[in-house]
């Protein structure tokens, strides 16, 4: 009789571990295989939220199929402790498995809100942007001139999101006046700028900072990215040059970026300042008059006028010879290689030609057509 028991003890034994095993093994497919969600969703993660609280979340949002697992698969895992706050994208399909790792990875957050601190050479704008985690396109929700206008609920609303990331833009061509000048009006940075850093020698790209970040540590990293761009350009220099350092090379990369907008004309541009300094010539190029009267200090917002071209200032190139002593704007990375890699041309002239580029000319009946032609299209332009 007891032989018998024991025996039905052990068939309930093995049937228990066998069906524990198939429980186990249901519950590992589940965590690892594909989820439920169809099209990409963002989740957000406050500070101090729990995995139990990020469960609850990914199942309202129809991310996971059953909480438990996840928990649990999470837990076993040991993965817990190391849950993040921020937002991530979650992409269609996405098992359990796959979404713990995203949300307790090292990455930084994939989707939610931007706040863009634009400095371009015409003043300052804060742009607030929400990423759609369909089409991961990012729409902007608003657009402020930080140093005019109120802050709108879309960036107060922005700070409040655990998962907001900060960028700071600096565009081609603005001034280190005009950089320090947006660092230190923007109540996102802390610290002050006193001191205005060199000409040219602030490297225009984003820069993602953090709420709070000091203003002369972002400056630091300008300044380092500017410095190894020159270095790697100036050693890759073609023969020939007429510069003879890499503050030159700077000086001339500076003008070529405010002479044109167009990127495919770069190194033609320079190839017309690296010939007429071959020759003697000067350079006669208006933006270094500009910042001979504005010394960099914000826009002309005008025309210039013939006593301003006239003028005799250190970077007036209608008067002195050669280039001016310093940069007239910060350069990007395409008009430093420009500088240092001209296009190989006769070309000495160049013109507006109305379409935002230029006309080119070997010679000055060429050019003088050119200029013509520029003075019908602003004619024209003046009647309509």
């Amino acid at each position: 009789m007891w032989r018998h028991i024991a025996a039905n003890a052990l068939t309930v034994f093995i049937v228990a571990l066998v069906a524990l095993a198939g429980l186990i093994g249901w519950g590992q497919a589940q965590y690892r295989g594909e989820g439920p969600l169809e099209t990409a969703t963002c989740l957000r993660v406050p500070s101090g939220s729990s995995m139990a609280d990020v469960a609850e979340d990914l199942t309202a949002q129809g991310a996971i199929s059953n909480a438990t697992i996840y928990r649990l698969g999470a837990d076993y895992g040991g993965r817990n402790a190391f849950l993040k706050a921020g937002s991530f994208l979650i992409e269609p399909g996405a098992s359990m498995e796959e979404i713990v790792g995203v949300v307790t990875g090292d990455g930084r957050s994939t989707c939610g809100t931007e706040v863009i601190y634009v400095v371009s050479v015409n003043g300052q704008e804060m742009r607030v942007r929400e990423l759609d985690p369909e089409t991961q396109d990012f729409e902007i929700t608003a657009e402020y001139d930080p140093k005019e206008t109120e802050a709108p609920a879309q960036m107060a609303a922005a700070l409040d999101d655990v998962g907001t990331q900060f960028r700071v833009v600096l565009a081609e061509g603005v001034t280190s006046w005009q950089v320090v000048e947006a660092l230190n009006g923007t109540d996102l940075l802390t610290g002050e700028i006193a001191d205005i850093p060199a000409e040219g020698s602030l490297a225009p790209r984003d820069y993602p900072f953090l709420p709070g970040a000091d203003r002369g540590e972002i400056l630091a990293e300008m300044a380092e990215v500017q410095s190894t761009r020159l270095a790697e350009a100036w050693d890759n220099r073609v023969e020939g040059l007429p510069v003879e350092t890499p503050e030159e090379a700077l000086i001339l990369a500076s003008i070529i970026e405010k002479e044109t907008g167009v990127a495919e004309e770069r190194r033609k541009v320079a190839s017309v300042f690296v010939n007429r300094l071959n020759l003697g010539m000067r350079l006669q190029t208006d933006p270094t008059v500009i910042y001979g009267v504005t010394e960099g200090k914000g826009v002309l917002g005008r025309g210039l006028r013939q006593s301003e071209l006239r003028r005799e200032t250190p970077w007036n190139t209608y008067v002195i010879e050669g280039l001016p002593p310093t940069p007239i704007a910060n350069p990007g990375l395409e008009s430093i290689e420009a500088a240092l890699d001209p296009e190989a041309t006769d070309l000495i002239y160049f013109v507006a030609d109305g379409t935002g580029g230029h006309a080119f000319a070997k010679t000055l009946d060429e050019h003088n057509a050119n200029v013509a032609k520029w003075r019908e299209i602003e004619a024209e332009r003046a009647k309509q």
